[in-house]
C-alpha cells in the first residue's frame, strides 16, 4: 500500500480501491458531468460516441448533439487539431494528461474556447476528455484589453493637451503665474512673467506670490486674492512691482487642480487691451448661434423694419443678400399687407411675446409659405426691437373615409344628401351661406376677433359684415363694441 502510494502522481488519489472500489458506470457518468463544463466520451479513433455539458444562460452552449457520431478532430477549428491529436496520443500511451487550449466550433459559425484534457478508462476502453469553458476568462481578458487601450488612449490625449499647454504658456506674451492659493506660493511662472520682474521662470517658482510687489501693492494684491478665493475672480486693479516706478494692471481667477485651489494672475501693461467680457461673449455667442438657426429668424424694430435677418429668413422670402431686406417693411413679405404685421406688433407690445401666429410669407418672386410666427420684444434697450421666428407648415393632409374619399363636413353631407329631394336654386344658395359664413369665422380667427381687420381682409364695408355677423348669429354683436374696434 505504501508503494502504491509513493508510486502515484500527484493528481491522482492514494486510496482509489478503498474509497472508489464502488463506483458504478452511472455514478461515474455524473461524476464526470459535474467535473467539467462539456464532457466527451471518445472511442480509441477518436469518435465522439456521446457528450455531456452545461447550458448557460447567456451565449452559446458549450456543446452540440449533432457532434455525436462525428471525429472530435472535426469539431474544432483548424489551429487546434493538432492539439486534439496530441491529447488523444497522450491518452493512448497512458501519460500524465496535460491540460490544452482548444477552440470548439459553435451553432451561430464562432469559436468556444475550452481547455481540455483526455484521459483514457484501461488499456482498451474509452477515452473521456473534459473540458473547461474559458468565456468567461476571455471575456474579462477583452475588457481588460479595452480598458488598457482606452487608458493609453486617454493618456495620449492628455500627453498632447500637456503638451499644447506648455507650448502656449511659454509662448504667450502676457506675464502669467501659477499661484497656490492657501501658501501663496509660486507653482509656476512663463517666461515673460520672468522678464516683466526682472528674474527668470525658474527663480520665481517657489517664492511667495506677494514679494513680488511694492508693499503699498502688496496689501491689493491680497485683498484680490481674497476675492478671488471666495467669489472666484477678481477685477483687473493697477499696483506695481517691486523696484519699477511704471503700474502693470492684474487680474486673477480661481481654479482647482489635483484637488487643491490655484490661482491664475494675469499681468499687463495699462495700455494692454484688457480682456473681454465673459457676458459680452456669451451674448456674442448667442447671437451667433442664433444667426445660424434651420429656422428663419427676422430682427425688426419698434416701427415693424428689418434690421437684421438670417440666411434662412432671406432664402424664405427669396432675396439674395441682407442688405436688399435691411431697412424694409415687415409686410412686404409677412402676412397680408396691413394686417398680420399690424396685429403682431399690438401683440408684442400688449403681452411682450407672441406664439404660433398662422399667418403666410411671399415671396419677392411670386412663391408664397404658410409659417407660424413666434416673436418676442426686446424694450428695454437704446434701440427697441423685436425677434420673430417663423417656421413654415406644410399643408395639412386632407382626411380620408375609408374608401379613400375625402370626408366632408356635416353640413356639406348633408347638403348632398338632398340633391334630388330640394330644387337646385336653394341647394346653390345654402351652400353659398356656408361657405360665406366659414370664411367670415375664418377671418375673425385669424384676425383675433378684430372686426374691423376681418371686414378689411374679406373686402367688406363694417357695416355689411355687421349684418352678416347677425345673420349668422356669429360673436354677440354689440355697437359699442363695435365702435371700440374700429
Amino acid at each position: 500500500m505504501e508503494a502504491s502510494v509513493s508510486a502515484r502522481r500527484p493528481n491522482e488519489f492514494a486510496a482509489t480501491e478503498t474509497w472508489l472500489e464502488a463506483l458504478d458506470a452511472s455514478s461515474a457518468a455524473k461524476l464526470i458531468g459535474v467535473a467539467a463544463d462539456v464532457a466527451f466520451l471518445l472511442d480509441r479513433d477518436g469518435v465522439i460516441r456521446d457528450l455531456a455539458f452545461t447550458e448557460e444562460d447567456a451565449g452559446a452552449p458549450i456543446g452540440r448533439r449533432e457532434w455525436v457520431g462525428r471525429p472530435w478532430v472535426e469539431t474544432v477549428t483548424i489551429e487546434s487539431k493538432s492539439k486534439v491529436e496530441q491529447l488523444l496520443q497522450d491518452a493512448a500511451a497512458q501519460r500524465a494528461p496535460a491540460w490544452r487550449e482548444i477552440n470548439q466550433t459553435s451553432a451561430d459559425g464562432g469559436d468556444i474556447p475550452i481547455r481540455c484534457s483526455a484521459v483514457a478508462l484501461g488499456p482498451d476502453g474509452p477515452v473521456v476528455a473534459l473540458g473547461r469553458d474559458l468565456r468567461p476568462t476571455w471575456t474579462l481578458q477583452q475588457r481588460l484589453v479595452e480598458a488598457q487601450r482606452a487608458m493609453e488612449r486617454e493618456y495620449g490625449r492628455l500627453r498632447n493637451t500637456e503638451t499644447r499647454y506648455r507650448l502656449l504658456f511659454q509662448l504667450v506674451s502676457e506675464p502669467i503665474l501659477i499661484v497656490e492659493a492657501a501658501s501663496g506660493r509660486i507653482v509656476e511662472a512663463n517666461p515673460a512673467a520672468g522678464r516683466l520682474t526682472g528674474s527668470t521662470a525658474a527663480k520665481l517658482a517657489g517664492r511667495n506670490a506677494i514679494d513680488l510687489f511694492e508693499p503699498a501693492s502688496a496689501a491689493v494684491v491680497q485683498a484680490l486674492v481674497n476675492k478671488a478665493g471666495m467669489v472666484g475672480r477678481a477685477d483687473d486693479t493697477l499696483v506695481r512691482i517691486a523696484g519699477s516706478d511704471a503700474d502693470i494692471r492684474i487680474g486673477i481667477s480661481l481654479f482647482r487642480h489635483e484637488g487643491a485651489a490655484h490661482l491664475l494672475v494675469r499681468l499687463s501693461h495699462p495700455d494692454a487691451e484688457p480682456p473681454a467680457d465673459p457676458a459680452q461673449v456669451r451674448r456674442a455667442q448667442a447671437y451667433e448661434i442664433a444667426m445660424g438657426m434651420p429656422e428663419a429668424l427676422v430682427i425688426v424694430d419698434d416701427s415693424q423694419r428689418i434690421l437684421d435677418a438670417n440666411a434662412s429668413f432671406l432664402e424664405l422670402v427669396e432675396l439674395g443678400s441682407l442688405e436688399q431686406a435691411r431697412g424694409q417693411p415687415l409686410d412686404r413679405w409677412l402676412g397680408r399687407p396691413g394686417v398680420d404685421v399690424r396685429i403682431l406688433a399690438s401683440n408684442l407690445r400688449e403681452h411682450g411675446s407672441l406664439r404660433d401666429f398662422a399667418t403666410i410669407v411671399r415671396g419677392e418672386y411670386g412663391g408664397h409659405d404658410e409659417v407660424e410666427v413666434t416673436a418676442v420684444s426686446v424694450p428695454h434697450q437704446q434701440q427697441p426691437c423685436a425677434g420673430l421666428i417663423l417656421r413654415t407648415v406644410g399643408r395639412r393632409p386632407v382626411p380620408q373615409t375609408q374608401d379613400g374619399g375625402e370626408t366632408r363636413l356635416p353640413s356639406v353631407a348633408n347638403i348632398t344628401e338632398r340633391v334630388g329631394r330640394v330644387p337646385l336654386k336653394e341647394l346653390v344658395r345654402e351652400t353659398s351661406d356656408m361657405i360665406e359664413q366659414m370664411c367670415i369665422e375664418a377671418a375673425l380667427k385669424l384676425t383675433s376677433d378684430n372686426r374691423a381687420s376681418a371686414a378689411q381682409i374679406l373686402g367688406l364695408s363694417r357695416q355689411s359684415l355687421y349684418a352678416k355677423l347677425r345673420r349668422y348669429g356669429i360673436g354677440d354683436i354689440d355697437d359699442d363694441a363695435s365702435d371700440n374696434d374700429a
